[in-house]
């Protein structure tokens, strides 16, 4: 783990895998939210523009990652976005405005844990190009 974290790519490296990943939720998000809704108990229309929205982020993400340099301006603006996602996920769970199914909870906590450790792994990496 200590070798990752030191490597010189590491903010490339996490920006392309948050990329990849950010793009392919939003596409499945997008493409099958009302299939999810029922399996998840959240709002059909929350999956589907959750899941858009994800895509355009996805592509600043990779579009970010692969600059030459990286601008320091741009990766700061995605692990803020990353840490706010993780917030939003946290009060739209705490908020009572929706009624998740237990699986609904493994998918919004999965996604904010997910969210959190891109922008850790992206803020340790912007750390060390400095």
């Amino acid at each position: 783990m200590q070798a990752i974290l030191s490597s010189p790519s590491l903010l490339r490296n996490a920006l392309l895998v948050d990329a990849i990943a950010t793009g392919a939720t939003g596409l499945l998000m997008a493409a099958t939210a009302s299939l999810l809704a029922p399996l998840l108990g959240l709002h059909e229309n929350l999956i589907f523009y959750a899941g858009l929205l994800l895509i355009p982020f996805a592509g600043f993400v990779y579009l970010t990652a692969n600059g030459q340099p990286i601008s320091r301006k741009a990766a700061m603006a995605i692990v803020i976005l990353n840490a706010l996602w993780v917030i939003d996920s946290i009060a739209l769970l705490a908020s009572g405005w929706i009624e998740p199914t237990a699986l609904g909870y493994v998918f919004v906590v999965g996604q904010a844990l997910i969210g959190g450790l891109f922008a850790e792994l992206q803020y340790v990496g912007l750390r060390r190009t400095a």
